[in-house]
């Protein structure tokens, strides 16, 4: 009986802590709304086709790269023609280089 108690009791805390982490990685995520489009041939940004959101705010450009897979599977609606859309994901910076690990993703008509 002990140890079945103790057992619950572990699991409740596993429990407890893996639901404070989900939560946690939902309050860094970030909803950014404009313009979806290529880096490369559209915005002439990027050596390299890549998917983008051009964000504008009090009158500056702000380009979110968007995360490896998002990229991939978005990158043929909009090479050739930018779409305004709202992207939510998680924002990270590198070599100032904004990106967006993409949680969700919507075109708007």
């Amino acid at each position: 009986m002990r140890a079945a108690l103790s057992m619950l009791a572990g699991l409740a805390v596993v429990l407890v802590l893996v639901v404070g982490a989900q939560a946690e990685d939902k309050k860094g995520e970030q909803t950014l709304k404009g313009t979806i489009t290529c880096a490369k041939c559209d915005l002439k940004v990027a050596d390299k086709c890549a998917t983008v959101i051009k964000v504008t705010k009090d009158g500056k450009d702000t380009v979110y790269y968007l995360d490896d897979k998002s990229a991939k599977d978005n990158h043929k609606k909009i090479c050739n023609t930018p779409s305004k859309g709202t992207v939510t994901g998680t924002v990270s910076e590198k070599d100032g280089k904004k990106t967006v690990k993409v949680s969700k993703i919507e075109f708007d008509s």
